[in-house]
């Protein structure tokens, strides 16, 4: 289970964002609109304790993030929380298949190129492995994207902004691909956005104004 209570985050300068609570049971399947500027990406960042919050505090299960160190946060999201960012942030230097095996190491996971074929080939990409992501299509590095937040079975999967830039085939695509593998490994899934392409598939919705 994901839990945040009273949420509420300040930059520097700025009024405080302050989030309603929030619980998602484990394979829930959420997606959190509002327009820009509504502290979307925000609480994504609180949720996937990329960012500390000013106030209030977010449990994944029995961790509350506010009672462990920073390292033994980086080490437990590493094992437990998948993200897909706006942008693709692979390693330019490194094959599709070493990124993915990286995940797995910085995940405290074993090394298993089955297992990333296995994923790989769901994904239809099995045949890139061995590409570096600069020579990969758009719609290829949201797939290799996708690949590293589910690689290490985690409990929680994150997702910001993926449809924004796609056309309304793409856009159909990448959300299947989220949600199948998000129910493949049993994970909460949380999409950000503003695209109103989206709500008809997410039965359960949380509107930031």
């Amino acid at each position: 289970m994901l839990k945040s209570i009273n949420l509420s985050f300040q930059y520097s300068g700025s009024t405080p964002i302050r989030f309603p609570d929030f619980t998602a049971e484990q394979g829930d399947q959420w997606l959190i609109l509002g327009p820009s500027g509504s502290g979307k990406t925000t609480l994504l960042h609180l949720l996937g304790g990329l960012l500390s919050p000013t106030e209030g505090n977010v449990t994944l299960g029995d961790f509350n993030y506010a009672t462990i160190s920073a390292a033994r946060l980086d080490k437990f999201r590493g094992e437990n929380i998948g993200i897909v960012f706006q942008k693709a942030h692979a390693v330019q230097s490194l094959s599709v298949m070493e990124n993915l095996l990286l995940t797995q190491q910085l995940g405290g996971k074993s090394l298993d190129k089955k297992k990333i074929m296995d994923l790989l080939e769901r994904l239809q990409i099995a045949h890139k492995a061995n590409q570096k992501p600069n020579r990969l299509s758009a719609g290829e590095q949201q797939r290799v994207a996708i690949a590293r937040a589910v690689v290490n079975q985690p409990r929680l999967i994150l997702a910001d902004e993926p449809t924004s830039a796609l056309d309304d085939k793409n856009s159909t695509e990448v959300q299947n691909l989220l949600k199948e593998s998000a129910e493949a490994v049993k994970a909460i899934l949380l999409v950000v956005t503003h695209d109103n392409r989206l709500t008809s598939a997410f039965h359960k919705q949380l509107l930031l104004k």
